[in-house]
């Protein structure tokens, strides 16, 4: 997920979601669209105290009042957000693609009382032991009937806070610490199992507003989700800047790139946010001479390669930035109008590069660990995780897990994850660079590079997404790449047609790893000639 740069502790304006909800919870105008139906923010906050209440006959007080959303982009699982803010509770993101027992502990370590499905993923929990731990489904009667009884229950929810008028009863907005907890979010596990990140208010507040005002986002305004909710990066640089700027949001419930310009248009889309590979999928869709004429101004994200950024921008007649951060928010990169295509920004304490052995800090074109020198930013810990926590903030220093490295003018470009790291001839590599390398090639539409262990040290792998390719044509083409080293050549090739992605698009290297297919080609050794792979 992409977090802006400023700290949002200097911002002076209240720092719980409470106040952001006050501001827009009159609003007959904005709103939340899905589908062919329009919720007002007015009746959204209704309906979302009816479920604060509902939910509130349902936890018990001893324990922890967390809430699991398995569910997808439908509005009810904003209106559990709100109600989360409305009832002192905490939302749990449970990741739709995660099954079994891998989805089970999910819900035991976020110490889940009750979790919310849908005829969508009801039988996700099928089979599954989930000893004290009430199901409830939105599509099912019982839900219907627990709604019912909670909207003829006058008695308001506990908190001070400002009262606003909707429908037959009024809403009590409870004012909260902004380093209360708000939601559970799980990283993506790309590298591990996923962890429980503590989100606060001040994490959906700070980022909100501030890219809300970067982007100049208001009441004129709709924001695109399809990103999963589950996920940081739609609920902290989609929802919360909607939220934050009294704009309205148009809810996908899966991301479609076929759909995506017809949504925009229909519902005015004026920014929408990504994560990993979405804009290179739309790109893929049949171009039109008319796909510029659309409301959309802004697109923000993370992880998009540099020529998707520029032909997305082009193609559709918007801005695109992409930024770089993670859903713990410990580390952010903002990029500046002069940040070279292929860097995420410029290189600002406290942010440093680091020897990932020694710890000293690298001079620039040295690959090290990006992190924040000053502590651990807006990261609150992973919930029930104090090793992983204390692993993440070691030396009072915050550890991305990220490589990257630093030009001469000062501008960080990303390397590749810490498990991505290769040693080819004693010489330590990561795998950012040569993937984005390997994308200039017009006929690669996504590049994957990992390490192939061998007698000493790796070989370098490289998995490419194409519609074709000739390998001599292609030698030629790396030839000709001069900052492309000798040690970062693949020495392996294989064609595909498309990565392992996880729910947020995301390549999954250790599936790649675990990929038995043979290779298409392979480069014979001393030369820069692929030729094709022999068993």
């Amino acid at each position: 997920m992409s977090h802006p740069a400023a700290d949002p502790r200097s911002d002076t304006r209240p720092a719980d979601v409470g106040c952001l909800l006050a501001a827009i919870a009159e609003s007959d105008t904005n709103g939340l669209y899905h589908e062919n139906g329009f919720v007002s923010w007015r009746e959204h906050l209704r309906r979302s105290d009816t479920r604060a209440r509902a939910l509130r006959g349902l936890l018990a007080p001893d324990r922890p009042a967390h809430v699991g959303l398995l569910l997808e982009n439908v509005p009810e699982f904003s209106y559990l957000v709100v109600a989360a803010v409305l009832g002192r509770s905490v939302v749990v993101g449970l990741n739709t693609t995660r099954r079994g027992g891998a989805l089970a502990a999910d819900i035991a370590l976020a110490e889940c009382q009750v979790v919310v499905v849908e005829a969508a993923t009801r039988d996700l929990l099928s089979g599954i032991d989930l000893p004290g731990v009430q199901i409830v489904d939105i599509d099912d009667d019982r839900w219907s009937e627990l709604l019912a009884t909670a909207e003829v229950d006058v008695d308001s929810v506990p908190g001070a806070g400002a009262n606003v008028g909707a429908g037959r009863s009024s809403v009590t907005i409870p004012t909260a610490d902004p380093d209360d907890l708000l939601m559970l979010i799980f990283t993506s596990g790309t590298t591990g199992d996923p962890k429980a990140v503590r989100c606060t208010h001040r994490t959906f507040t700070g980022a909100g507003r501030m890219l809300a005002d970067r982007f100049g986002i208001g009441s004129s305004d709709t924001v695109y989700l399809s990103m999963p909710m589950f996920h940081s990066n739609a609920m902290i640089a989609g929802w919360s800047v909607a939220v934050a700027g009294g704009a309205s949001v148009a809810l996908r419930r899966r991301f479609s790139a076929s759909a995506f310009l017809a949504d925009v248009r229909r519902h005015g889309v004026t920014y929408a946010n990504y994560v990993g590979k979405p804009l290179n999928y739309i790109l893929a869709t049949e171009e039109r001479a008319d796909d510029a004429d659309n409301p959309l101004r802004i697109v923000y994200g993370n992880e998009a390669s540099a020529r998707d950024r520029r032909r997305f921008a082009d193609r559709f007649g918007c801005t695109v930035v992409d930024g770089f951060g993670s859903t713990e928010g410990g580390v952010a990169i903002t990029r500046t109008p002069d940040t070279p295509d292929d860097a995420l920004g410029p290189l600002r304490p406290p942010n440093a590069i680091i020897d990932v052995e020694t710890g000293d800090r690298l001079p620039s074109g040295r690959i090290g660990e990006i992190v924040n020198l000053s502590g651990p930013g807006l990261f609150s810990g992973y919930h029930r995780d104090e090793a992983s926590t204390a692993d993440r903030l070691r030396d009072g220093i915050y550890h991305t897990g990220d490589l990257g490295w630093v030009d001469d003018d000062g501008y960080v470009h990303f390397a590749g994850r810490l498990g991505d790291w290769l040693r080819v001839d004693g010489e330590n590599l990561g795998t950012g660079p040569i993937e984005r390398i390997l994308v200039r090639h017009p006929a690669v539409r996504q590049a994957a590079v990992y390490g192939v262990p061998v007698e000493i040290g790796d070989e370098v792998a490289a998995v490419l997404v194409t519609d074709g390719i000739d390998p001599e044509e292609f030698s030629c083409f790396l030839g000709a790449q001069t900052d492309l080293g000798p040690k970062q050549w693949p020495h392996r090739v294989r064609l595909v047609d498309s990565l392992p992605d996880t729910a947020t698009f995301k390549t999954v290297k250790r599936e790649l790893r675990q990929d038995d297919t043979p290779f298409t080609w392979y480069r014979e050794s001393g030369t820069q000639h692929f030729v094709a792979f022999r068993a």
